[in-house]
């Protein structure tokens, strides 16, 4: 027995918007019963551009019932660009979440009303059509279908991509082309990563930017106090100064070493720094 919540269980027993619309704007299907389940989607616009009505009809287990029940009830009162924006994991939020096993449910219902979307724009048939070469032929899953899958909720292992997408829960042929899928997404996604990390520094630019920071961001302020700061030494991440004016004779230059100038520096220039005060 699948361990559901009790949204998904009212969802399932108490279906939202099931039937049909006379003229709909937009009709959507997705899926087959070869496959074990399917789904056709439907919504109506009102004068406004909003989703005035919206019916499902599906044949499937709990976790396909209770999915397009939430969408129908997610889109019901959208205009069709909002709509186009829900996504499988926003499905399944709304039902307090779905087992892993039937996630793919969640997807089917997004496949759905984008179907519906494109039917509505362009007027082209609403039953999906594969396109593109197809990795999984228990289930007819497309590579391009997997790979969106995959990004869309960070997916890691083919498990994973099983669930989502049933890729993979038939003879299981597919499988090696499923990891290679995942294989790529994670050299991609490392790739990413290192492309975002900033660049380390070099010790002259270092030393450029406590210069900057103490001319444009440190010294106005001490000497509105009638204070100066000079830079001595820069050695790694210790930056030694000395201070000037009245600030040499303060009694709270401790707290300005601390508050200001090593703030000050923490924030333009790196966190790594500490600050030391030589006496001129």
């Amino acid at each position: 027995m699948w361990d559901y919540t009790e949204r998904v269980m009212d969802h399932f027993r108490n279906p939202r918007n099931v039937g049909k619309i006379e003229n709909p704007d937009g009709v959507g299907e997705v899926g087959s019963l070869a496959c074990g389940d399917a789904l056709k989607l439907m919504f109506k616009l009102d004068d406004d551009g909003r989703i005035a009505d919206v019916k499902f009809q599906t044949f499937g287990c709990a976790s396909a019932i209770a999915s397009s029940s939430a969408l129908t009830e997610i889109v019901k009162g959208m205009t069709v660009d909002e709509a186009e924006q829900v996504t499988n994991q926003d499905i399944a939020e709304f039902l307090g979440g779905l087992p892993d096993q039937k996630l793919h449910c969640s997807v089917m219902g997004r496949e759905a009303l984008e179907a519906a979307i494109q039917n509505y724009r362009t007027g082209e048939t609403s039953k999906a059509v594969l396109e593109g070469e197809v990795i999984c032929n228990c289930f007819g899953v497309t590579r391009e279908e997997i790979e969106r899958v995959v990004r869309e909720n960070d997916l890691k292992t083919v498990d994973e991509i099983t669930n989502y997408t049933k890729a993979g829960g038939g003879c299981g042929a597919c499988k090696p082309n499923l990891q290679s899928i995942v294989d790529a997404y994670r050299e991609e996604t490392l790739r990413a990563a290192e492309k975002a990390k900033p660049r380390k520094m070099t010790f002259l630019e270092k030393i450029h930017r406590i210069e900057d920071t103490i001319e444009q961001e440190i010294r106005p302020l001490l000497k509105a106090d009638g204070g100066d700061i000079e830079l001595v030494d820069v050695d790694g991440d210790r930056v030694q100064v000395s201070f000037r004016g009245m600030c040499a004779q303060c009694n709270v230059a401790q707290f300005t070493l601390k508050d200001v100038v090593e703030a000050k520096l923490h924030e333009f220039v790196s966190d790594d720094i500490a600050v030391e005060e030589v006496k001129a």
